[in-house]
């Protein structure tokens, strides 16, 4: 494990995997080193190609935290990244951590090129919509000491999952390591922003982003899950769609390898 120290003194943990090209691999919500193994597994199969960043975002993990939070830091830890591996970086996101990616490029941040899956996107009725306090919801949560709260309410009204399937899960090890985390939830919560409102995307959040951009969706993923991809894609002049055959939302390590080996031979 390597670190480096963001603009706020924040130490961000991660280890870097081959050497060559710098991609950072950007997680979604409550994912972390210890608990999603797939970064490390992509990064293995691209090492002879690629200096491969699998990092814990901050609070999660082996990295620490600072107050308040505020999207800026989450870039500013990126910032801190890429300036350790020296050149500019390829960023992929997995669902919400590709709007991060995002937002750093928009922020100027020495980007070679973004691929984002599955971006958590909502623009139509497909799925309903976030609850327009939810992230107000997830920080009172978890000021009160109740991040179970906190947990059930993203695994509901954000991962649609049945009530019923969320309360079998309590107690168990998984509930209990996102129990953990459960502070950071609202990060994403800020950075979806309005994305998730059933309303179209603003048209000036992205506006600077000037690089190749990748959106993927697995082909087999539920249909509102497309939806968001495609309206990503549709949105950045310099994006292209891709269906990843086969795959739903968590595409496997030997197929997203390839994928992303592509993606960078044609920038």
């Amino acid at each position: 494990m390597s670190t480096v120290k963001s603009a706020d003194g924040t130490t961000i943990a991660f280890d870097a995997i081959g050497e060559g090209r710098p991609l950072i691999m950007i997680d979604g919500a409550t994912a972390h080193r210890a608990v999603n193994p797939s970064n490390a597994e992509v990064a293995k199969l691209l090492s002879d190609e690629f200096r491969v960043y699998v990092y814990d975002r901050r609070g999660r993990g082996e990295s620490t935290d600072t107050k308040p939070y505020a999207i800026q830091r989450e870039i500013e830890d990126l910032a801190a990244l890429i300036e350790d591996a020296g050149q500019p970086a390829i960023l992929f996101g997995w669902s919400s951590g590709g709007l991060l990616a995002l937002d750093a490029a928009a922020a100027g941040l020495p980007v070679a090129a973004l691929a984002l899956f599955e971006p958590p996107v909502v623009v139509d009725d497909a799925r309903p919509p976030l609850p327009t306090d939810y992230v107000e919801r997830l920080e009172a949560s978890v000021e009160a000491g109740r991040p179970g709260d906190a947990v059930e309410l993203f695994m509901t009204a954000a991962a649609l999952m049945p009530p019923e399937f969320v309360d079998a899960m309590r107690g168990t090890p998984i509930w209990t390591g996102v129990e953990q985390i459960a502070g950071t939830i609202a990060y994403d919560g800020r950075i979806m922003g309005t994305t998730m409102s059933g309303n179209p995307l603003p048209t000036d959040r992205w506006s600077a982003v000037n690089v190749p951009v990748l959106v993927m969706h697995g082909d087999n993923t539920p249909p509102y899950l497309k939806v968001g991809p495609e309206a990503v894609a549709e949105l950045l002049p310099t994006a292209r769609l891709l269906p990843v055959p086969g795959e739903n939302h968590n595409v496997e390590p030997p197929v997203l390898a390839p994928v992303l080996r592509q993606f960078a031979k044609e920038l």
